[in-house]
């Protein structure tokens, strides 16, 4: 899948499993019990979705990422701001440079686990 999707977890009273959405086609979606099944159900949304609008010559958008700059902002309590700025002068990075890292390296970790 080349576009964009969001998973979240769908609660107990709207059916339980998971609802994938496309940020690029607000009219497409499809959930599952699992996110996997999720990912697979919205793979054939899409599809459907795209064939939908070539059949009725509708412009098909280009793969966006989301409307993501790569910035937001986050207060942190002055303790963890502190132990961060303390980690990342210690091994030479900038707080970004550290923040980044140890992000990226938690997704990988909460992505193997899902998979």
């Amino acid at each position: 899948m080349n576009y964009p999707f969001e998973i979240k977890p769908l609660s107990i009273e709207d059916g339980g499993g998971f609802l994938i959405t496309f940020p690029d086609f607000s009219d497409c979606f499809s959930d599952g019990e699992t996110i996997e099944d999720a990912i697979k159900n919205g793979e054939d949304a899409l599809q459907a979705t795209i064939k939908t609008l070539k059949e009725f010559n509708f412009p098909i958008p280009q793969p966006s990422s989301g409307g993501f700059s790569g910035k937001f902002v986050q207060r942190l309590p002055r303790t963890l701001h502190q132990k961060l700025a303390i980690k990342a002068k210690s091994e030479g990075v900038s707080l970004n440079a550290l923040v980044t890292a140890l992000l990226a390296e938690s997704i990988g970790k909460l992505e193997k686990k899902t998979a």
